[in-house]
């Protein structure tokens, strides 16, 4: 009989080993759940801004994107600014009253507003308070950092930034191309 429980012993632990080597360590298991969780609160967070700015992408005024880890909702200029502005006019906090209910509520995640303009030179009117594109480009974004906070968007989860021509989605070289990358990108993602 001792060597029957001898082999058993000596198989035993491989079985054992056979066993766990299909199973997930907890760390692994709590990263999948909580990417799971990110991805199920990201589609739902999509789904709500494309309810609130359905009237504006219907217009074609904004887009949202949904990409692996992160939201943007990109905004045309005119929507929010008058040429040559960074104050937002009355259409632009309309539009972004709609998406506040859905940014104010969220929690670990950033909300980064990022300013975009073509690659035209600041015009004379108004070279004295935003000397070149990166100056228009950060007001801008800072003008809708600050709306937000105001409305109740909780500042720890808000970051501005400005990238004057350096970020174009289309080329220059066409009044339609200058259109488009003229904007602001609202983006959402995991801090």
């Amino acid at each position: 009989m001792r060597p029957a429980l001898t082999r058993t012993a000596a198989i035993m632990p491989l079985v054992a080993l056979a066993l766990l080597g299909g199973c997930v360590s907890q760390t692994r298991y709590k990263n999948q759940v909580a990417a799971t969780a990110a991805a199920q609160s990201m589609n739902a967070q999509y789904a709500e801004l494309n309810k609130q700015l359905s009237a504006e992408i219907a217009d074609k005024q904004v887009t949202i994107q949904q990409l692996n880890d992160r939201l943007v909702v990109t905004l045309v200029d005119q929507v929010l600014f008058a040429s040559g502005s960074a104050e937002l006019h009355p259409k632009g906090r309309a539009v972004l009253d709609k998406a506040i209910p859905t940014l104010a509520a969220q929690s670990g995640k950033w909300i980064i507003i990022e300013g975009h303009t073509d690659n035209e030179p600041i015009g004379p009117s108004i070279i004295g308070r935003f000397p070149t594109n990166w100056d228009l480009s950060t007001a801008r974004a800072t003008s809708v950092v600050k709306y937000l906070q105001d409305k109740g968007v909780p500042p720890v989860n808000l970051a501005a930034t400005g990238y004057s021509q350096y970020q174009p989605v289309k080329p220059n070289s066409t009044a339609a191309g200058r259109q488009a990358n003229r904007r602001i990108e609202i983006i959402l993602r995991m801090k």
